[in-house]
């Protein structure tokens, strides 16, 4: 892996990124949105690089974090990320497709589980250059329908499923996790300014809950003068160094 770079997030732990397998701030938002606590039982779903877990890693959870991936390559960077971090057994990654993911993880096991799934459907808009590119960001190899269904699995009743997505496949999203038996409970969209269209949602559903949503304020990147919000301030508080704003432009064109 010629191409990697380490890229500290603070408390001592180190991501490892290349070209193909990195992260942007939604993932750093889903992160947050999700906010398991320290005896949550968690699973974050096509992890890539694994930056939710290493995020997560941050905050002590008890319970080893389960990391599923499709890529042997992104796997093999969560793993030198671990081992550089000094994190090995506190997340079991799982080189697998989430659509056999009955086949490797119990029913109901989970308290949190989150993905950040591919932004566009298969076949909508021009597909990406690159196999890694492509999966990403056009679900060529999981639909929300799969995501849901293999969510459903996982999660127990009760337990909270968190995703970000973009806003034209809010209803899409939501209507998927309905049909698995995951009510939507909680939205929260984000825009880059006040003013702004989001161009982000952050969406939590619960399994078995009844019907009922709550839409928290609307979450601003940026404040009028252009520099980052009072969230996103306390949000990048923890790191060891400032990450370049180029992090949300490259979500932001995905």
């Amino acid at each position: 892996m010629d191409d990697i770079r380490l890229e500290n997030l603070g408390s001592g732990v180190t991501a490892v990124i290349s070209q193909e397998h990195g992260f942007g701030t939604d993932a750093l938002l889903l992160a947050d949105f999700a906010a398991p606590s320290a005896g949550d039982k968690c699973c974050d779903m096509g992890t890539g690089c694994g930056i939710i877990p290493l995020l997560w890693c941050r905050k002590n959870l008890i319970n080893p974090i389960s990391a599923i991936e499709i890529s042997s390559k992104a796997c093999a960077q969560l793993g030198q990320a671990l081992d550089v971090s000094g994190l090995v057994g506190k997340v079991e990654i799982f080189n697998r497709d989430i659509r056999d993911v009955k086949d490797f993880l119990p029913a109901g096991y989970f308290d949190v589980v989150t993905m950040n799934p591919p932004y566009k459907a298969q076949g909508a808009g021009i597909v990406s250059s690159g196999d890694a590119a492509a999966v990403a960001r056009h679900g060529l190899m999981c639909s929300l329908e799969d995501m849901c269904q293999a969510a459903s699995w996982l999660v127990r009743f009760g337990g909270r499923f968190c995703v970000c997505l973009r806003p034209e496949r809010l209803c899409e999203l939501m209507c998927c996790m309905s049909k698995f038996g995951i009510e939507p409970k909680r939205l929260r969209t984000v825009s880059k300014k006040d003013g702004s269209a989001p161009w982000l949602v952050l969406v939590e559903g619960k399994r078995g809950a009844k019907p009922g949503i709550t839409v928290e304020p609307q979450l601003n990147v940026y404040k009028s003068d252009s520099t980052y919000s009072e969230y996103m301030q306390a949000l990048y508080a923890d790191y060891e160094r400032e990450r370049s704003v180029n992090t949300l432009r490259r979500e932001e064109n995905k």
